[in-house]
């Protein structure tokens, strides 16, 4: 994960549980002089639209004090919603038999996208079944991770 990354994280996300919510994420997107901050709450019994509200009036006012982006910047907060992305080994674990599509940081076997069932984690790696054949990702190399809503008729 980028400095910058983890330094946002351990600025929004003791404002996020200050507020009764789960810190279920962040992504940060530098794009020259206009950048985006997305961060994804959850709650027990969903995210309201105030919730949003208030975590993303709250974290302004604290990225305004810190100013760790100097740049300007569109700060997004939101539910991570059916197609939730998945951050950590802690959600990749609650996740277990789900339908997940990944992007690796690194082509594995000529491929840097895979789809398939998260079968569990070990260690610090993630185990996904494609195609009857279990992969072994090591956190570090996944890109990007989210669920595949899986609707039945």
């Amino acid at each position: 994960m980028a400095k910058k990354e983890t330094l946002l994280i351990d600025l929004a996300k003791p404002v996020v549980e200050a507020l009764g919510l789960e810190f279920w994420g962040l992504e940060y997107k530098p794009q020259g002089n206009h950048s985006m901050l997305r961060i994804f709450i959850d709650g027990p019994d969903g995210v309201s639209v105030d919730n949003c509200a208030d975590v993303s009036r709250q974290v302004s006012g604290l990225l305004d004090v810190e100013d760790p982006i100097s740049s300007e910047y569109t700060l997004e907060v939101s539910s991570p919603g059916m197609d939730r992305p998945l951050f950590t080994l802690d959600q990749f674990a609650r996740y277990k038999g789900h339908k997940v599509a990944l992007k690796l940081n690194l082509a594995y076997e000529g491929r840097r996208k895979f789809s398939g069932i998260l079968n569990g984690i070990e260690e610090d790696e993630v185990l996904v079944v494609v195609d009857q054949e279990e992969y072994f990702f090591p956190i570090e190399n996944i890109e990007q991770a989210r669920i595949v809503p899986q609707f039945d008729n």
